[in-house]
């Protein structure tokens, strides 16, 4: 067997933050060759790795882009440090040592993406060109751990216009109109409910400007919309702004939960138990790339990898041999399961 920390160490040393991904695609694409994947690099910068050919297609969809910040790569014991080790180069690296010596039939596309710290590009991009009958996305869960939801955002930046006045005046400022805006906005959140289940916002930034006699104040928020409900309905609820002023959406991303009776939550599941594992369903309160194409798709679908996502942009972030060996072999069950049991699309109702 290949040498995991070698491996994932290569991964780790090309420093890939949102935007230069470049060095990380081309340690993926090496890599994956490494491990007996045919390798290419599409339009998007998006490194592609495949195994097998024809129906059904599963897709891992990982990502290369890390958070800013190196982290210098070292080994602790059987813990690899470094930037990307949990989010998600780690799970990137769990999906190709699940490689299956010989597939059944159909194909396995394992992909590491850009953008996905920021606006999703390399995701968006793959929506066309593939067809998958399941989706798996490439995120830390836990060996034992599966995240099956994941909320929606909605990021607005609005520009609260208005003349600068004196102090003294009775009428509101501009500021204090631009932070009226905020707390009516945070006001939207709801109350008695489990935070995954719930619209929840935060403020996160406030920044005021001035020029020859007119103030502007830019307010950046940040929505993070539950299943059962949509961007439009929360957009809706926002409070109003006067003709002067303005807002511009930032992000706009649909929430997303599959079910337990998901096939790939299924496959997942029977994976984590040929392992010993308790499975764990996670809902998370941020995004993933998942939201954005399993929809596009008409697929469920879930997110799966080694590592523990309270690491994910720290300085502690960090990776244990033992649960990437186990993660690999929870994918390659997993992977060979949906593979035999899955129809292939076009060819009748889907299966599991």
């Amino acid at each position: 067997m290949a040498d995991e920390a070698a491996l994932l160490t290569d991964l780790l040393e090309a420093y890939s933050p949102t935007g230069d991904e470049a060095a990380g695609v081309r340690a993926f694409v090496r890599v994956a060759a490494r491990l007996g994947f045919a390798v290419e690099t599409d339009a998007a910068g998006n490194g592609i790795a495949r195994c097998g050919r024809g129906r059904p297609q599963i897709v891992y969809l990982g990502h290369i882009d890390t958070v800013p910040g190196r982290i210098p790569v070292r080994r602790e014991g059987s813990r690899i440090l470094g930037r990307g080790a949990c989010d998600a180069k780690g799970p990137l690296l769990s999906a190709l040592l699940a490689r299956p010596e010989a597939l059944p039939h159909g194909e396995l596309v394992v992909v590491a993406s850009v953008g996905e710290e920021s606006d999703s590009r390399g995701a968006t991009h793959l929506i066309p060109s593939l067809a998958p009958e399941a989706v798996i996305a490439g995120e830390p869960s836990g060996w034992n751990g599966i995240a099956i939801g994941y909320k929606g955002d909605l990021r607005l930046r609005a520009r609260i216009r208005g003349e600068r006045r004196h102090l003294s005046s009775p009428d509101p400022s501009t500021t204090e109109r631009a932070m009226d805006w905020a707390h009516a906005v945070r006001g939207l959140s709801d109350t008695g409910v489990d935070r995954f289940h719930s619209l929840t916002v935060k403020v996160d930034a406030i920044r005021s400007g001035e020029s020859a006699g007119r103030e502007s104040v830019e307010v950046v928020v940040d929505l993070r919309i539950p299943p059962g409900r949509t961007v439009a309905s929360v957009a809706a609820s926002l409070p109003p702004l006067t003709a002067a002023d303005s807002i511009e959406t930032i992000a706009s991303i649909e929430p997303f939960e599959s079910g337990r009776s998901d096939p790939v939550v299924r496959a997942l599941v029977d994976g984590i138990r040929a392992q010993g594992g308790r499975p764990t369903l996670w809902r998370k309160g941020g995004t993933s790339d998942l939201n954005i194409v399993a929809p596009a798709w008409g697929l469920g679908g879930a997110a799966y990898g080694p590592g523990d996502a309270h690491l994910d942009h720290t300085d502690e972030e960090a990776l244990d041999l033992a649960d990437l060996d186990k993660s690999a072999e929870v994918l390659r069950v997993a992977f060979r399961q949906l593979l035999e049991g899955l129809t292939p699309r076009g060819s009748g109702s889907g299966g599991g």
